[in-house]
């Protein structure tokens, strides 16, 4: 499955894709706002890879990466997952080469997510994790409607604001 945006296209990533996702994953500017075990070398990059397949295929997740139509490497990753038992809540995910910071890339990418997330997979509300010194990732979720859940406190990182975005609010953004 893939989702084509103005000048991106968002696909599923399969094993050609291990290099870009072992030098998006391990990037330092990335990492600097999120806790994971990140890859030190192509065979790590595969490992994940596979894990987001199978994920996939068992309806857990939907992991894109993102390129340029006219492109075939991956400048960052969007994903679904941490699906509701009723499907009805995820959560959104989200990278970008530091390179491509400040371009609309990501607001374009998510837009499109979030489109499919509430017009097709008829989700009910997105939640967004994010750094709370991570103000560009702040700023893209505000721009896209979501709000801070007041009280809300993510438990595997104490450094985190949560946000949620719930359908009739997203019915109502202009973009």
């Amino acid at each position: 499955m893939e989702i084509k945006t103005e000048r991106f296209v968002l696909k599923e990533i399969d094993e050609s894709y291990v290099e870009d996702i072992l030098r998006i994953r391990s990037n330092e500017v990335i990492n600097q706002y999120v806790k994971r075990k990140s890859p030190k070398t192509n065979y790590d990059a595969l490992e994940f890879i596979l894990t987001i397949k199978k994920k996939t295929q068992n309806r857990e997740i939907l992991f894109f990466g993102i390129s340029y139509q006219n492109q075939r490497n991956l400048i960052g990753t969007i994903c679904l997952w941490k699906f509701s038992e009723d499907r009805k809540t995820a959560e959104v995910g989200y990278e970008l080469l530091p390179d491509y910071h400040q371009r609309g890339i990501m607001g374009e990418a998510l837009k499109s997510v979030l489109d499919y997330g509430f017009n097709t997979l008829k989700l009910q509300e997105v939640r967004a994790y994010t750094h709370k010194n991570n103000n560009a990732s702040q700023q893209l979720l505000l721009k896209q409607g979501f709000v801070v859940k007041e009280g809300a406190i993510d438990e595997g990182n104490l450094d985190n604001i949560i946000f949620t975005l719930n359908k009739l609010k997203n019915d109502n953004i202009e973009r």
